[in-house]
């Protein structure tokens, strides 16, 4: 199922809504749903809709189903279950899994095949999960685009880089996913495609056996229909691993309980305008307008210091000077095996100072000391996914600039799929949380998407 498919252009089927991720969990736990009962579901979707939506880089539905009917023989044996039973869940194909091809995106890396599992997919074995595949991702997670095509309509991009992972959750082929972000990969993703993309606050989740693009922005993040989902798969995956000197020894915190709870208290947005506010485009501006007014004094807005306009070039200098250095084997043995976005990029990075550098490491200090304040007078910060709905043509993967600020800053975010433009495309609206504090984005995400599905009856 990897060949290039061949996009029509035309409005794809909206998929019918999906079902919770909690009750399946649930139903799998009892027995009232079979793993491979389950999983043969998610093999028909993909079989019918892979050709048009080309979100997968691997994928063997034997694999599938012997992992299905193992976990389905360890449920009668009367075993214990993991908290994940039963769930299939993509892969990103960047993340190492052992004895399956994990290619990067990347010519050069074609046939690769690790030994070894990434801590991610250790801890989805551990916890009963099924590993459905590996999902689409561009070259090397930069800019360069795979086959992929967004399933609201084929002739617009899903975004990037893990593209693939935000339109398998999109288009029903699977429930779960992963990604990685190191601008705007999941953010931006789930805001074209229309699903729920989160990025846990930085280094919560390690990153052994995961492509190294920047060691001082990537981080892992999970798609699924809704931030209860979202708080399910993220849970399992935090921890610390000494590998992966971002992580720390401390409990991970309790997601899924904090998505299931109610508020204390009403939520509180601060409505910010990015910088690139200016480009966004008039639907955008136009929702965001309607949707303060219907929340009327839960929202105000809040404006942010002059410091955070230089914050894009900051982050593009720190992520291409890592480049350089993580990717240096592709360009010195392959460089016109690159796309000239990635080959552009390790190449300014090639040209960075060392003071320059080192200065710009210093930038999330600055920025979050400014964070810190603005989020103690709101439960979390309320802003667009992205500029728009998702561009037409494949040939790009839209514009990251309302992301990389806060993948600079290290703070959570989430995108939901809670605006539609006037053509049908999804736009997300984005919330961030304060560092660390992941349960009440979760929670607070959880209230806003539930107000706004009542609002839309």
């Amino acid at each position: 199922m990897g060949a290039e498919a061949g996009h029509s252009g035309a409005i794809a089927p909206a998929p019918s809504k999906p079902p919770s991720v909690a009750l399946l969990r649930e139903r799998l736990a009892s027995g009232a749903l079979d793993a491979i009962t389950l999983a043969e579901a998610y093999i028909s979707r993909i079989e019918a809709r892979e050709p048009d939506v080309g979100a997968w880089a691997w994928f063997d539905p034997e694999f599938v189903r012997t992992q299905a009917r193992t976990l389905d023989a360890h449920r009668r044996a009367g075993r214990p279950l993991g908290r994940l039973h039963g769930l299939p869940v993509g892969l990103k194909d960047i993340i190492d899994t052992a004895r399956v091809p994990t290619e990067n995106g990347c010519v050069r890396d074609a046939g690769r095949v690790p030994l070894r599992d990434a801590f991610v997919v250790e801890r989805l074995k551990n916890e009963g999960a099924i590993i459905m595949g590996k999902t689409v991702t561009t070259e090397l997670a930069f800019m360069h685009p795979g086959k992929t095509a967004n399933p609201h309509d084929l002739a617009h991009t899903p975004g990037g880089s893990s593209q693939g992972s935000a339109a398998a959750v999109a288009d029903g082929m699977v429930p779960l996913a992963i990604g990685t972000q190191t601008n705007g990969s999941i953010i931006r993703p789930a805001s074209y495609c229309g699903v729920t993309g989160y990025k846990p606050t930085f280094g919560a989740i390690p990153r052994r056996g995961i492509l190294t693009q920047s060691s001082s922005l990537d981080t892992v993040g999970v798609f699924a229909s809704d931030p209860i989902g979202a708080a399910l798969l993220a849970e399992v995956l935090f921890g610390h691993d000494a590998e992966d000197t971002a992580t720390h020894p401390e409990p991970a915190p309790a997601l899924f309980a904090a998505a299931t709870s109610k508020p204390p208290l009403t939520p509180v947005f601060g409505f910010v305008r990015p910088p690139g506010w200016e480009g966004a485009d008039p639907q955008l501006r136009d929702a965001f307008n309607e949707l303060l007014e219907a929340l009327g004094d839960q929202a105000f807005e809040l404006p942010l210091p002059a410091l955070f306009d230089t914050a894009a070039e900051q982050r593009k200098l720190i992520n291409f000077a890592e480049m350089s250095y993580h990717f240096y084997p592709y360009w010195r043995d392959g460089p016109d095996q690159l796309g000239k976005a990635t080959s552009d990029a390790i190449e300014q990075g090639n040209a960075t100072l060392a003071r320059d550098y080192l200065s710009a490491l210093d930038m999330p200090k600055l920025l979050n000391a400014a964070l810190d304040e603005m989020l103690t007078r709101c439960d979390a910060i309320l802003c667009p996914s992205a500029t728009g709905p998702a561009p037409k043509g494949l040939d790009t993967t839209g514009d990251p600039i309302f992301n990389g600020l806060w993948t600079l800053c290290g703070t959570p975010c989430i995108s939901l799929p809670l605006l539609t433009s006037q053509e049908g495309l999804p736009m997300g609206v984005q919330l961030v949380g304060a560092r660390g504090n992941d349960a009440r984005l979760m929670r607070t995400a959880q209230w806003l998407f539930d107000w706004a599905d009542g609002a839309s009856q």
